[in-house]
């Protein structure tokens, strides 16, 4: 998920993209950043953007097909509609989101924090994260005082490479080999 400046109230976050139509009666095809994917469902309004334009439009049902969602959006009833929808990113407000237990992150509060190893080494900082089969993988760019100019692909495994996160400091220590 990607955190997007809101003009007024609560930043937003994107939690998916439609990408599609599906079939003649105004149903849209949406990749989905949620896990498990239709957990986007879950909310019943969407804030549609793309680029500078931004509408709100309701979720009437929904469903999973192989990789992607199925949507009906209420007002959307045939297949010149939905295909103004396409390339719309799929948004809500941060703080609609659910609370997560402790010790639990949603990526966009991970974008962005310094990550510094054990003996106190700065890496660089979190720009985004990527989904792969086993784990999540943190990509770290270097910034201004990083160890050197590598980008580096760090799992994201609590417990094991991950020591602690600080929001507050935006900082996490790893516990990460440099010739990696």
């Amino acid at each position: 998920m990607t955190s997007l400046p809101e003009s007024s109230g609560s930043p937003l976050v994107v939690l998916g993209k439609i990408v599609s139509v599906h079939g003649i009666r105004g149903s849209v095809k949406v990749y989905s950043e949620t896990d498990p994917l239709d957990n986007v469902l879950n909310y019943p309004e969407w804030i549609l953007r793309r680029g500078a334009e931004q509408r709100t439009m309701t979720v009437l049902e929904g469903r999973v097909q192989n990789r992607v969602l199925v949507v009906n959006l209420k007002g959307i009833n045939d297949r010149d509609q939905a295909l103004a929808l396409v390339d719309y990113e799929i948004c809500v407000a941060r703080d609609a989101l659910p609370d997560l237990e402790q010790g639990e992150f949603y990526w966009h509060q991970l974008e962005g924090l310094q990550v510094v190893t054990v003996e106190g080494q700065l890496l660089g900082r979190i720009d985004h994260l990527l989904e792969t089969g086993s784990n999540d993988v943190m990509v770290v760019k270097p910034c201004e005082g990083s160890l050197d100019q590598r980008e580096r692909l760090l799992p994201y495994l609590p417990d094991m490479y991950v020591k602690s996160i600080d929001l507050q400091a935006g900082l996490m220590q790893v516990d990460w080999d440099l010739e990696f």
